[in-house]
């Protein structure tokens, strides 16, 4: 039954979402930062929704419904890119008149973005001690981190469609990070060169592959933006800064898909 006294404020519950905004100095700037990596965190909590149901779905051998999600997460990376731009409106100047009160604060300490990865597939349980003051967060990054990742459930709806995967990938330790398989790739290797008989399969690789390519372009907008308004200082937290990203850009979920193309 619909409620006649619903708002639009009320719906959203814009009171408590417009007062989630705590700047710590009197900065101008310091506003949009903590919007932007608010707004991020968001989208990163409709990612994790949208990766749950796409594993769900894989997991059912409902590849083709899966690629709805799938497609969905694509565009929502696209829009955490751009908003990269917004962020680099801000100069080095404007940054350290607050910088100071972030204090060991930094956003690799993200859980949501650890288990979106942990969600893909990446895997790498050093992150979780950033969350032993937060149990709930630390115990959804483990539960990520224990279960298959997305790459581990699709090449186990390739061992169902009857490529031969070696027991050793399909029953390996999920909480480690995937090793790049050679059985995988020859696998994928014949999905392309035959897209019409495994079409499902076909299609649910290259959505793969555009999620893997919008990852990749957030890390590398990130790293310019970084650069742009902090140089080559270290970053918060006691990272390393943009030399610690540039670390990341060759992380991949699903390598197979990438390798595979060399032989093609």
């Amino acid at each position: 039954m619909t409620d006649s006294t619903m708002t639009y404020a009320r719906y959203l519950a814009l009171d408590n979402l417009l007062a989630c905004q705590h700047p710590q100095s009197d900065a101008d700037d310091e506003l949009l930062f903590i919007i932007i990596h608010q707004t991020k965190e968001l989208w990163l909590k409709q990612i994790i929704r949208e990766l749950r149901l796409a594993k769900a779905q894989v997991k059912a051998d409902a590849l083709v419904p899966a690629y709805k999600a799938l497609a969905r997460v694509s565009r929502i990376q696209a829009v955490m890119t751009l908003s990269w731009d917004v962020l680099s409106t801000m100069t080095p100047s404007d940054y350290t008149q607050f910088r100071h009160v972030l204090g060991p604060s930094s956003g690799f300490q993200s859980d949501q973005f650890r288990t979106v990865e942990y969600l893909l597939g990446i895997k790498d349980g050093n992150f979780l001690r950033f969350q032993d003051d937060r149990p709930d967060a630390q115990a959804a990054m483990r539960t990520a981190l224990d279960a298959p990742g997305l790459w581990d459930d699709v090449i186990a709806a390739l061992a169902r469609a009857g490529f031969a995967i070696p027991d050793d990938v399909l029953h390996r330790d999920v909480t480690q990070p995937h090793v790049p398989s050679q059985a995988v790739e020859d696998a994928f290797l014949d999905v392309y060169r035959a897209p019409e008989t495994y079409w499902d399969l076909y299609q649910l690789a290259e959505k793969l592959v555009d999620l893997d390519d919008a990852m990749a372009s957030w890390r590398h907008k990130h790293i310019l933006t970084v650069e742009r308004v902090i140089g080559g200082k270290p970053g918060t937290g006691g990272t390393a800064g943009a030399s610690y990203l540039k670390g990341t850009l060759t992380k991949r979920a699903f390598p197979e898909l990438w390798s595979l193309r060399t032989r093609l």
